[in-house]
């Protein structure tokens, strides 16, 4: 061995040590047997290469080209007849697993090989027949078989002549094979092929009478089904690997056509690219259940999906049904059963559901007159409680069967068959007391198997409980214990359940009518965080602009800064109308999930007269509680900002000493309004004692009417302009699913009940606009990753009343605290600062009318039809002042568009 070569094998060696350690570790790694496969074949390795090949053949089903690569090897070896026989051992093995025309060539040619042995001729033409029903329909494959079964023949033919001495059985023999040729074109011709006339053609040469009629009708026949056929044939060929969705069509197109065994070729074509696509097998498995039902070929099919596909429970639920449905015997189902609870499912729900599909079988074929099929029923249920319990739930976190329908269906057997209510009883206890109890419909169940199969005093009490417990649908269990009383019960037992469900109904209605006013309070939101962001920047801006401004300039600013109102919205912002307050799915994802609501820092103070606030109409008046403070008396160190509050909160000031009031001693609450009156959204709570702040802070998120309150240091931004209160959140909520296109009439209950199927829901939030009306989007937040995952993966796409919704993991996109763009919003704001006429906005937004003449002095400056009014006022050139100036009537006066144009073109 020369030395260079040696690095290469330490390589090989140290990757076949590699790969024989992680298959210890993980004996369902593909690719590492495939691996390993392939370095042992290169080492020359072959008995541990065929342990290697067989450990994953009873593992995975095998490729055609792992299987042609382990069969020419064996075939190599072959020395004997017994070796012959093991070969053809493999070859029966490899032909399971697809349908495959290039192995069935391999398999007829070796067998060819061994003809010489007794019997070998028809042993090989028993191979070719079963070739041909297994692959000679195959349109671009097919015909190579069946080629090399006529040439075959032929040859068989051709020996035979030459050694005949003419006697009449030799020449009935010749005759009799002269027609297994005949037999064998006419077949092929019946079957639409690729390249079929050219097989036309070599009959018409080789037939001394011709073609017959009813050869070419048929032949003619096949033809037509050829050219319908070959679009799809065509897009396979020019399509990429996978080509599922050609595959998909084609499957389509031969289900409509109604030849079974054309459709079962296409199916087996299409499984060969897209072995592990659950969904195609579970096509062709249900295709063959319903239409074909041959044991062997269903079972068979069945058998190579869990192969294929073990991790989906779908396919092993079908795979015990069809057992059953065609006889097998127990062992056998039984052994499905538990490969099944080894596939390793998904999702707990899974394994509750393959559970249900066995205890299905054991309860069929139970006769309950005996007692042997009955206790293994019995603790075949046992078992699935606890395998629940302790596998499923150590895995998942959750047992999967929330609702215990197995525990259910096992108390309903009791009760039925076995007529023991005691065990039934005892069931339901262990059902209630897993968090059952607060459902109506739970209860309901219970008291119905009482009502079939218990007795009055028990279903009695059954409902007196379910009044008790209940909290979803209280009125429904009432109405139930009173017209049970009504049938059954007498005058003290009519009273203690009247007395027993108007106070139920008492409590229920007090705690709705407190949900009814926080949903009413809920539904006026406040304006998204961007818009808040922007309003910062702005002011931001303009005081940076401050000391370059004229000062009679700075007066108009700030007059209109009090015309709209600190946080009214900007008259870009009102041009979408009052009710457009939406955004995209993504900006409302970005704007609710990190953080919630926009959250701000303290704004500056302003300077209000000590001891006053705003009222409702927008003024001033003197304060109601005696122990306001000064702004002297005010002290950051001692004063909490909180933001995030509604909008329409109802005495914003009362509420919030209440609320803090548990935190020390509150001397004021200033709540901030604008010049409208209109109430913020946030406001400053000041204490006697610096330690009620940290106290304060901790209700930080706590709800008022709906809306997360956001509760932060007070802090003086011109002190500190550097101090950021708040970071948001940009990592990916794993546990939280994102819901967009959801329909505008989506209540939460109808969400809830779409989500719950596929895990344990614990919050859910619809996006609404300030004014109250849903924006089609969701937020549901599930008690773990997985169950997120699922939902996710089962609703996205699906329709909810005519729309398609779209569910994604919540992931809210990065974001920077700084605008770069804010010099161009605030320009933009700028021009857009004009005021409404009689006819509102107008199509443009660009002022074309000087500040200087709008922005007035006295509050009246804008009369109610649009025209300006200037008592007391002169108008510039806005430069030098003085040799430009223009007075103005005290009166009103309407300016003309000429009027306009001198002004502005003023030199």
């Amino acid at each position: 061995m020369k030395p260079s070569s040696h690095p290469n094998i330490l390589v090989v060696k140290r990757l076949e040590i590699i790969c024989t350690y992680e298959l210890s570790i993980n004996a369902f790694d593909y690719n590492c047997h495939v691996d390993l496969i392939k370095l042992l074949r290169q080492e020359g390795k072959l008995h541990r290469l065929r342990k290697a090949r067989q450990k994953m053949s009873e593992l995975f089903p095998l490729t055609e080209e792992i299987w042609l690569d382990w069969l020419k090897d064996e075939i190599r070896l072959t020395e004997d007849e017994s070796d012959r026989e093991k070969v053809y051992e493999l070859f029966e093995r490899a032909v399971k697993d697809y349908m495959c025309p290039e192995i069935w060539l391999e398999y007829v040619q070796y067998s060819i090989g061994g003809m010489g042995a007794q019997g070998g001729i028809e042993r090989v033409r028993s191979i070719f027949e079963r070739a041909l029903t297994a692959v000679g329909l195959h349109m671009t494959k097919g015909a190579s078989i069946w080629e090399a079964y006529r040439e075959f023949e032929i040859v068989i033919l051709s020996t035979v002549q030459v050694f005949t001495l003419g006697s009449c059985t030799e020449l009935l023999q010749n005759i009799s094979m002269l027609e297994r040729i005949h037999t064998l074109f006419r077949r092929q011709l019946a079957v639409p092929l690729m390249d079929m006339e050219g097989t036309y053609a070599e009959y018409s040469d080789w037939a001394d009478d011709g073609v017959p009629e009813t050869v070419t009708h048929q032949y003619r026949r096949a033809l037509q089904q050829l050219e319908k056929c070959k679009p799809f044939e065509e897009a396979l060929l020019v399509s990429e690997p996978p080509k599922l969705a050609e595959y998909q069509a084609y499957i389509d197109f031969e289900m409509k056509e109604g030849d079974p065994a054309r459709v079962q070729i296409i199916f087996e074509r299409a499984l060969a690219e897209n072995c592990l696509v659950p969904d195609l097998w579970i096509k062709y498995t249900m295709y063959l259940d319903r239409q074909l039902k041959i044991k062997d070929l269903v079972l068979s099919a069945h058998e190579r999906a869990v192969r294929n596909c073990p991790w989906t429970m779908g396919l092993w639920k079908s795979y015990l049904l069809a057992l059953e449905r065609h006889g097998a015997d127990h062992q056998t189902v039984t052994d499905v059963f538990e490969k099944a609870l080894n596939a390793g499912f998904i999702q707990a729900a899974d394994y509750v559901e393959i559970w249900q599909s066995n205890l299905d079988y054991l309860r069929r074929r139970v006769d309950f007159k005996w007692s042997r099929e009955l206790d293994e029923l019995r603790a075949a249920f046992a078992r699935s409680l606890d395998y629940l319990k302790e596998d499923v739930k150590e895995r998942f976190s959750e047992s999967g069967d929330l609702s215990c329908i197995i525990m259910q269906i096992w108390a309903r057997i009791e009760a039925l068959h076995c007529k023991n209510m005691q065990k039934a009883r005892e069931l339901w206890d262990s059902i209630m007391t897993k968090g059952n109890a607060k459902y109506a419909n739970m209860w309901l169940e219970y008291y119905n198997l009482e009502r079939s199969y218990g007795d009055a005093v028990h279903c009695r009490k059954a409902l007196h409980r379910a009044v008790q417990c209940t909290s979803d649908y209280p009125e429904h269990v009432c109405d139930v214990l009173l017209n049970f009383e009504r049938v059954e019960g007498s005058l003290e037992d009519w009273d203690a359940a009247v007395q027993k469900t108007e106070t139920k109904l008492n409590r229920v209605n007090e705690q709705r009518v407190a949900e009814k006013e926080a949903v009413l309070a809920r539904q006026e939101e406040e304006k998204a965080e961007h818009r808040r962001k922007a309003k910062a920047d702005k002011k931001a801006q303009k005081k940076s602009q401050k000391t370059d401004r004229a000062g009679d300039k700075r007066k108009a600013e700030d007059e209109y800064e009090e015309e709209w109102g600190e946080d009214e919205e900007l008259p870009s912002k009102r041009l979408r109308g009052e009710e457009d307050f939406g955004s995209t799915a993504k900006e409302e994802h970005m704007e609710t999930e990190s953080g919630l609501f926009s959250r701000r820092a303290p704004p500056p103070r302003k300077t209000e007269p000590p001891g006053f606030r705003k009222n409702q109409q927008g003024l001033s008046e003197a304060p109601r509680q005696p122990q306001d403070i000064s702004k002297e008396q005010r002290k950051d160190e001692e004063c909490v900002f909180v933001s995030n509050l509604p909008f329409n909160l109802e005495d914003p000031e009362g509420k919030m000493r209440t609320l803090f009031q548990g935190c020390g001693t509150v001397q004021q609450v200033r709540p901030i309004f604008t010049a409208k009156g209109v109430f913020k959204g946030y406001c400053y709570v000041q204490f006697e004692d610096r330690l009620a702040v940290s106290e304060a802070l901790k209700l930080d998120r706590q709800e008022v009417d709906g809306r997360p309150m956001f509760v932060s240091p007070c802090v003086d931004k011109n002190k500190n302009p550097d101090f950021k209160v708040f970071k948001y959140k940009t990592a990916m909520e794993k546990h939280k699913i994102f819901i967009s296109g959801l329909p505008y009439s989506c209540t939460k209950e109808t969400l809830e009940d779409l989500c719950k199927q596929h895990g344990t829901v614990k919050t859910i939030r619809l996006v609404t606009n300030r004014s109250g009306k849903p924006k089609g989007l969701a937020y549901v937040e599930y008690e773990n990753e997985a169950q997120a995952s699922q939902a996710v993966l089962k609703m996205d796409g699906t329709m909810l009343e005519n729309f398609t919704i779209s569910v994604a993991i919540s992931n809210p996109p990065s974001r920077k605290m700084e605008d770069k763009a804010a010099p161009s919003r605030i320009l933009g704001a700028a021009m857009l600062r004009q005021p409404q006429g009689a006819r509102g906005k107008g199509r443009t937004q660009i002022s074309l009318l000087p500040r200087s003449l709008y922005r007035q002095s006295a509050p009246d400056a804008k009369a109610e039809n649009g025209t300006v009014s200037a008592p007391h006022a002169t108008v510039t050139d806005g430069v030098h002042g003085g040799p430009g100036t223009a007075s103005l009537d005290t009166q009103t006066k309407s300016l003309s568009n000429e009027d306009f144009a001198k002004m502005l073109l003023k030199k």
